[in-house]
């Protein structure tokens, strides 16, 4: 039998984005290694994680704090869970040691509850404040003009760093017109950056999924999040 057919359809995908990534790094003239492919396993089985999980792959997105629990428990440990969903203030216990990194802090009354879970676990907690980057509705973040506002009271937390900023950009079918959105991130990233605010490393940049994670690599993302084009068609039954 043909060793290619025994190989996990998820997998192969994993490798063809990959692909893209470090094609999207060549054409921008960026080291591969500045950015980072998070999985996003939201309702996939553990099959095609560990499927993954067994071809190297270490970053896994989540969108729902139980979920991404009960996957950290029962998959092999050393593995860093990103939480990128909205997550609410009364799950946010839950999360403490089990996340490397909270991409969706879109208020302060968030921020502080997480300061004072991650000084109960006494561990300092490493999250992204989420940009509504094309003002709807329909999504959560904060509007770009009160970043810094926000960047400074999260400073004041000590077990909370602030190491960059996150974005859903809207929904395209060219991801062309998603650069200018990809392209103020980055700008207001670097502003942020350059304050030096005491208490933050704002570095990272989170932005870009399945539709139009090229242009944001080609834009500045240091994180992008794959799901479709990795796991197929998300179950909305689960």
């Amino acid at each position: 039998m043909d060793r290619d057919n025994l190989v996990n359809p998820v997998v192969k995908n994993y490798d063809r984005v990959e692909a893209c990534v470090t094609a999207a790094c060549d054409r921008s003239g960026r080291d591969r290694r500045e950015v980072t492919l998070i999985a996003v396993s939201k309702t996939k089985p553990m099959e095609d994680i560990q499927a993954l999980i067994d071809h190297g792959v270490t970053h896994f997105g989540e969108n729902k704090v139980q979920e991404m629990c009960g996957k950290e428990e029962a998959l092999p440990k050393g593995l860093s869970w990103h939480m990128i969903g909205h997550l609410q203030r009364n799950k946010v216990k839950y999360l403490m040691g089990k996340t490397c990194l909270i991409h969706s802090v879109d208020s302060l009354r968030l921020a502080q509850e997480i300061q004072k879970e991650a000084a109960k676990a006494g561990i300092t907690c490493p999250v992204l404040m989420e940009i509504n980057i094309g003002n709807e509705e329909s999504k959560g973040g904060i509007e770009i003009h009160e970043a810094e506002s926000l960047a400074r009271q999260i400073a004041a937390l000590s077990n909370v760093k602030l190491c960059g900023l996150m974005c859903i950009a809207p929904f395209v079918d060219d991801p062309e017109e998603n650069r200018l959105h990809f392209r103020c991130m980055r700008e207001k990233r670097d502003q942020l950056a350059a304050l030096q605010i005491p208490g933050t490393d704002i570095r990272e940049l989170s932005m870009g999924m399945t539709g139009d994670f090229e242009v944001a690599i080609e834009e500045g993302a240091t994180l992008v999040r794959v799901g479709t084009a990795i796991f197929g068609e998300r179950d909305y039954n689960i």
